[in-house]
């Protein structure tokens, strides 16, 4: 079977670079799964979970924000604008964060643009809690 040659790039690494089977990623249209042979496509990401699947074996990460495109010959280049693998995800800040944003939103008038990056940061924490009760989970 064909494989995508993948990559996921943020401002800051290479966070994975390695054939696979699929990528399941949220973009701003919803989530779409890439398999080889895809038609080529470019998309904004949203901030949620990414599935990389490789050998049957899952694996998920924390995207928030960015891009991914589909290339032809089975090229898959994510631009992330941040992006944690499920084991780097620090828990504590991310409750942290989450407590930040909603006390920020219940205590203050904000404008538009304060509500919208408030937001936007519970969502980010949101994503990272989701992925690391995922992680949990699987290792009972």
């Amino acid at each position: 079977m064909a494989k995508l040659k993948f990559k996921l790039i943020t401002p800051e690494r290479v966070l994975l670079d390695s054939e696979v089977d699929s990528v399941s990623c949220p973009t701003q249209m919803g989530e779409i799964t890439v398999l080889p042979h895809h038609i080529p496509l470019v998309a904004n990401l949203a901030a949620g979970e990414m599935k990389v699947v490789s050998d049957s074996e899952p694996r998920f990460m924390a995207v928030l924000g960015g891009v991914v495109e589909i290339r032809p010959g089975n090229e898959v280049i994510v631009l992330a604008d941040a992006a944690e693998m499920g084991h780097e995800i620090d828990v504590k800040r991310a409750e942290e964060a989450r407590e930040r944003a909603h006390k920020i939103m219940a205590e203050k008038t904000l404008s538009d643009e304060e509500y919208a990056a408030t937001a936007a940061a519970l969502e980010r924490s949101l994503v990272r809690l989701r992925l690391a009760r995922r992680r949990k989970t699987k290792a009972v």
